[in-house]
């Protein structure tokens, strides 16, 4: 019974070694601590073990310093930290690369830096967050592999760097089912969702197919709220009939470009914070060309790309959020009076004003409108069946 006692407590023992071993060969190569990369960087190692290690790169040496210093510093614990000298260095000794860049050009920089050297061959998983052209991405995939470098696989997010930083980012995964299960609880320590779109290259093209829908949206909302208010509407009451009719968005129900609207929305406070213009633009930009690739059509892509142009342009408009694209038709023309010629009291009431039509208003004449045709038009207006939209 003590014999069988001393072998248990042996196995156990082993098996512990063993998985603390097993434990300690996990290493992380972190690439690109920009204002997304720098947060993410943080919650990965956060709720990494200590057993795990974690080498991180960035040409600024400034930022990597002091995100290692915040992460010695944290009481979170977390993984080892090391600071790599080049993007190299934070690679070879990875079981998993993640690469957080700004442009693909910065993408492709970074993998032909890596392929090109001495990097020893190793089944690594390179996860690359940074938003690009699926071609460029594919591309990539096809240099990791042919290098004998292991697996590459997409996972652009969506959340921003309030998501960052709150580790509620979603990811849009193109990978292998195969290496789903192995990917999702790495993505999911700096997220909180992982949504598998399917092969390699399909997260950056639903990120693009969904930015470019929103970079559309958004302008459309501008347009829209510029021109109920110009019609009399209150800004709080034309957002929600939008909110509740067939042209609800996320731009009017949580972004609204209207200061006052939505409290904590980007326009109640300059429009500072929140998705930059310049990462809309980038973005729609990016779709255009994935676009033109796939031969898809897009009615609306060239023109939006323009506004955003003409907007990012603008003193009033540059480094801020994206919905300040509101602020675009005031450059040829006066803002929106909030108090217009019809005055709130003349809105008698509007009905599927989301639809296009049927807005009934007292019969207060319009310039260059006599007093008695006003008086008609009212009189019209009361008929059976006036107010019926046009077949």
């Amino acid at each position: 019974m003590v014999a069988s006692s001393m072998a248990w407590g042996l196995f156990r023992a082993q098996r512990r070694t063993f998985s603390s071993t097993a434990r300690r060969l996990q290493t992380y190569g972190f690439i690109g601590l920009g204002q997304m990369g720098y947060q993410m960087a943080k919650n990965l190692q956060s709720k990494l073990p200590p057993s795990d290690s974690i080498q991180l790169f960035d040409i600024n040496k400034d930022a990597m310093r002091r995100l290692s210093d915040e992460m010695q510093e944290s009481q979170a614990g977390g993984a080892t930290v090391h600071l790599a000298e080049s993007a190299n260095e934070a690679a070879r000794e990875a079981d998993t690369v993640i690469t957080v860049l700004p442009e693909p050009q910065h993408v492709k920089g970074v993998y032909a830096e890596l392929l090109s050297s001495d990097l020893p061959k190793k089944s690594r998983i390179y996860i690359d967050c940074s938003t690009i052209d699926p071609s460029s991405s594919r591309d990539v995939s096809k240099s990791v592999v042919s290098a004998g470098q292991g697996q590459f696989v997409d996972a652009p997010m969506s959340g921003g760097v309030v998501g960052a930083k709150a580790g509620t980012l979603t990811f849009m995964l193109g990978a292998p089912d195969e290496l789903v299960p192995i990917i999702e609880p790495i993505l999911l320590r700096m997220g909180k969702r992982v949504l598998h779109c399917g092969a390699q290259g399909t997260g950056l093209s639903a990120k693009l197919a969904n930015n470019y829908l929103l970079a559309i949206n958004n302008i459309a909302t501008a347009e829209a709220m510029n021109l109920g208010i110009r019609w009399g509407l209150e800004p709080k009451t034309l957002a929600g009939v939008i909110n509740v009719s067939t042209g609800r968005c996320w731009p009017s129900e949580v972004n609204n470009p209207v200061k006052g609207v939505v409290e904590n929305a980007p326009a109640s406070r300059d429009y500072a914070g929140g998705f930059g213009i310049s990462l809309m633009k980038k973005d729609l930009k990016l779709a255009i060309v994935a676009a033109e690739e796939a031969k898809a059509r897009l009615a609306l892509g060239s023109r939006a790309k323009e506004v955003y142009e003409e907007a990012e342009k603008m003193e009033s408009c540059k480094g801020r959020d994206f919905s300040v694209i509101y602020r675009h038709p005031t450059r040829e023309q006066s803002p929106p009076s909030l108090t217009p010629y019809l005055g709130h009291g003349d809105l008698r009431s509007v009905k599927q004003l989301n639809n296009g039509y049927s807005i009934n208003l007292t019969g207060r004449s319009l310039p260059g409108r006599h007093k008695s045709q006003g008086r008609k038009q009212e009189q019209r207006s009361r008929r059976p069946g006036a107010n019926r939209p046009e077949e």
